[in-house]
């Protein structure tokens, strides 16, 4: 009888925590590192790549379903993985010639698992980067 009273207190207690510690024990923060210099020289066809690694402490990501982008003045433009390295996408970054700099960011997009629900959509968003244009 005693334990089955310490087991209801300790239980009472505990279960409103319990949303809490499922959560704390899921970490959602996206890395990203940028692999493109800030500076390039400007060239004939106005396309300049870009480079960047992701990583995810998150554990009900799935890694199969990411869709990486790059996302400049509007336009959204898919990434293709850089070949032998992980996490590591690659892509081209159209900037008009008479344009000296240029703001832009990354997106991943990609579903987690869930309990009970199958999987979810959601997106990561890196910091926004900038990119200068020199004339050679």
């Amino acid at each position: 009888m005693f334990f089955r009273q310490v087991l209801g207190m300790n239980l009472k207690k505990f279960l409103p925590l319990l949303p809490i510690l499922l959560l704390a024990g899921c970490s959602t923060t996206a890395t990203f590192t940028r692999m493109t210099p800030s500076v390039q020289p400007r060239n004939a066809d106005n396309l300049y790549p870009v480079e960047i690694a992701f990583n995810s402490g998150q554990q009900s990501l799935r890694w199969d379903s990411l869709r990486p982008y790059v996302v400049v003045n509007g336009q959204i433009l898919p990434l293709r993985p850089v070949p032998i390295v992980e996490n590591r996408w690659e892509g081209l970054l159209p900037v008009p010639p008479t344009v000296n700099s240029i703001t832009y960011r990354f997106k991943f997009d990609y579903l987690y698992n869930t309990f009970g629900n199958g999987s979810q959509p959601d997106s990561a968003w890196s910091p926004a980067y900038n990119l200068k244009i020199v004339d050679p």
